[in-house]
């Protein structure tokens, strides 16, 4: 069963092409990699799968993204019910300037949960999601901002789990993190491909290799190559993809 599938999809950033005709499913709870040099397209893609692009100007896309078969682009699509369905993890940790409890609590409540009870068992159920519960129940009232790297970036994923999203996003989520965080966050989204569909970009070849089902190697704004990790690490297709994963360039 796919999750998303994405048909002939172009995008220009003005007079810039960033994708050009890129076309691939997404299974549902399963763990995608998008791997590729910088300035390849697969944080554009990885952007258009919520509809982060719409916040930029001069953006033009093409094609379809279908979403449980429904276009995320179509003009009756809701942008923010998208967004709350499909959750994004940034590069760097960016709580909010507020406590741990109110990061959690703030999706929620944004859409309309109010009662106290409720909200506790949705922080506590997101924490725990996140593998993070043990360490910071006894700090709810403290500042998130007080909270190491690699705890600040779980706190990101368990608030974008707090609003029951079905795909979560990550954008290099752990390019900022010492090896001990970053095998945490691998962990973690191995444990939450059970739930939800997770669509991670990676410079880190071998946290793809780790935790992907699926690999999409990209090259200047092409998807050179597509399929199961381990075909894709141990026989690509493409020349280009096995010069890419050997390091005779990027």
């Amino acid at each position: 069963m796919d999750k998303f599938v994405i048909e002939d999809a172009n995008l220009w950033y003005g007079s810039f092409q960033a994708l050009k005709s890129i076309s691939l499913n997404i299974p549902e709870r399963e763990i995608v990699a998008f791997i590729g040099p910088s300035g390849c397209g697969k944080s554009t893609l990885l952007k258009s799968l919520n509809r982060m692009n719409d916040l930029v100007e001069n953006v033009r896309i093409e094609g379809k993204f279908l979403l449980d078969g429904m276009n995320i682009y179509d003009k009756r699509a809701d942008s923010n019910l998208l967004r709350r369905r499909v959750g994004m993890v940034f590069q760097k940790p960016n709580p909010f300037p507020m406590s741990v409890y109110d990061n959690i609590a703030y999706g929620p409540r944004t859409h309309g949960v109010r009662g106290k009870a409720r909200l506790d068992d949705i922080v506590e159920k997101s924490l725990r999601d996140a593998g993070l519960w043990d360490e910071v129940s006894s700090r709810l009232k403290q500042s998130a901002l007080g909270l190491s790297g690699g705890q600040q970036q779980r706190l990101c994923i368990a608030r974008s789990l707090a609003v029951e999203p079905e795909v979560l996003l990550m954008d290099e989520p752990t390019s900022a993190l010492d090896p001990i965080s970053t095998g945490r966050i691998e962990e973690l989204a191995l444990s939450l491909k059970k739930c939800y569909t997770i669509v991670i970009v990676t410079h880190n070849m071998q946290q793809a290799a780790r935790i992907a089902d699926k690999t999409a190697f990209f090259l200047l704004g092409s998807m050179i190559e597509y399929g199961d990790t381990e075909k894709i690490f141990s026989n690509p297709s493409d020349r280009r993809t096995e010069d890419y994963i050997t390091g005779r360039f990027g």
